[in-house]
């Protein structure tokens, strides 16, 4: 019984949306504007331990869509998970938490995304696939140089 315990465990046990947030400020003349907007998107996570073993990851995109200086339209969204971690080498803790937490959760914040978009009378935004693995190896590349030029 006691081997059992110390398996490794690596679960989601809930996924769900936080923070949702749809504006169109130039509602209705921004429909009558044909030009292409400019698309800009930002997107952050973190995750947070919620008791032993278990862990909130949240995704956080932002959807900036403009027309010149115009507003077309602003997405929000918090995509989250609660995750359980047991029993998972120190090691691959860092990885598990920036890697396979938000590549499980991004294909939900996709859609939670281009269903807005749609909802709001726009052409649906579908959002390009993110490697994770890439960022998170620029992310500790970054830390490494840093950490030299300390040094």
């Amino acid at each position: 019984m006691t081997e059992q315990n110390n398996q490794p465990v690596f679960s989601l046990d809930k996924i769900f949306v936080k923070d949702i947030s749809l504006e169109v400020p130039h509602a209705p003349q921004i429909f009558l504007n044909r030009e292409q907007p400019n698309i800009e998107l930002n997107i952050s996570f973190n995750t947070t331990a919620v008791e032993d073993g278990v862990y909130l990851t949240v995704l956080h995109a932002v959807v900036d869509a403009k027309i010149g200086d115009q507003q077309m339209f602003l997405v929000e969204v918090d995509q989250a998970g609660i995750f359980q971690l047991r029993n998972i080498p120190v090691d691959q803790m860092d990885l598990i938490q920036n890697i396979e937490c938000p590549n499980m959760l991004f294909p939900y914040l996709r859609e939670a995304v281009t269903d807005l978009t749609t909802r709001a009378g726009f052409l649906p935004v579908v959002l390009a696939p993110i490697n994770f693995a890439f960022l998170y190896q620029q992310k500790q590349a970054q830390l490494a140089t840093a950490s030299e030029t300390v040094n």
